[in-house]
């Protein structure tokens, strides 16, 4: 079992590339960034507390490989002005719902490249696909989250060029996704009002973790017992220089200013 995260390394992740309408625009001056092969370090069976120091080390040689090849893929994203945001959020938080109007808005305008990550199926991806943009899935089986390599692969297939958007649909999970640093810009935690707005003291590495948090679903609120105004202050607790987004995927509420900031941070 991974030491970090339980992830089982009995299968390998699959990486497919879909056909989409954007794929004619693709660069010719596309080079990859550094990969190895997907070194995903492992031990197997339960760790009893004489095994605490070898778990401690393996978990930090996990992170090390990790953040090395997330300098390399950071550093072939500046290279090619390329914005790159890590999408991570529970399951049901709406975050492919956010995806895809997020890449309606900007797909006429920008070049998009999605890497959707699941556990199994391509679901997800064929729903990013119907936006026009072009979606590499990654399963990663029993894995909770995507790594550094994986990102590193899905680039490979993707061939995103200069001047463009790479959005990472990460596995749906609040604790793995916070240690390992893919090389994007940004990572954008999303929280929905169907959830308790206590989530960023329960998981709150992740929160620390990230430049954005969008709560989504506000138009649920008339329906739910959440509280907004301890949500936020729970989040700037433990975070005091993340940036709030309030918006609903589903009506459009609040996304102008989503949209806004996602311009921002593009350079060309």
């Amino acid at each position: 079992m991974c030491i970090t995260c339980g992830c089982s390394d009995t299968a390998s992740p699959r990486v497919s590339n879909l056909e989409v309408s954007q794929a004619d625009h693709l660069s010719n001056h596309h080079s990859s960034p550094t990969h190895g092969e997907h070194e995903h370090d492992h031990v197997h069976g339960h760790h009893n507390t004489h095994d605490h120091e070898h778990t401690v080390l393996i978990e930090q040689a996990i992170l090390s490989k990790n953040d090395r090849i997330a300098h390399h893929n950071r550093q072939w994203f500046q290279e090619h002005n390329i914005l790159a945001l890590n999408f991570v959020s529970s399951p049901g938080s709406g975050k492919t719902s956010l995806l895809e109007q997020t890449i309606r808005h900007f797909i006429d305008n920008i070049f998009i490249s999605v890497i959707e990550g699941d556990q199994e199926t391509f679901r997800d991806a064929e729903r990013i696909q119907q936006t026009g943009c072009q979606v590499v899935p990654i399963n990663t089986g029993a894995g909770c989250h995507l790594d550094a390599n994986m990102l590193a692969r899905g680039l490979e297939e993707l061939h995103p060029p200069h001047n463009s958007l790479v959005m990472i649909e990460n596995v749906g999970n609040l604790i793995c996704p916070a240690l390992f640093d893919l090389g994007e810009q940004a990572k954008v935690v999303i929280l929905s009002t169907t959830e308790g707005e206590d989530k960023p003291l329960k998981y709150p590495h992740i929160f620390q973790a990230s430049t954005i948090m969008i709560l989504n679903k506000i138009d649920l609120l008339p329906h739910l017992t959440f509280d907004v105004d301890k949500c936020l202050d729970y989040a700037r607790m433990v975070n005091p220089h993340i940036r709030i987004f309030q918006v609903s995927a589903t009506t459009g509420a609040g996304m102008q200013s989503w949209y806004d900031w996602v311009q921002t941070q593009r350079v060309g």
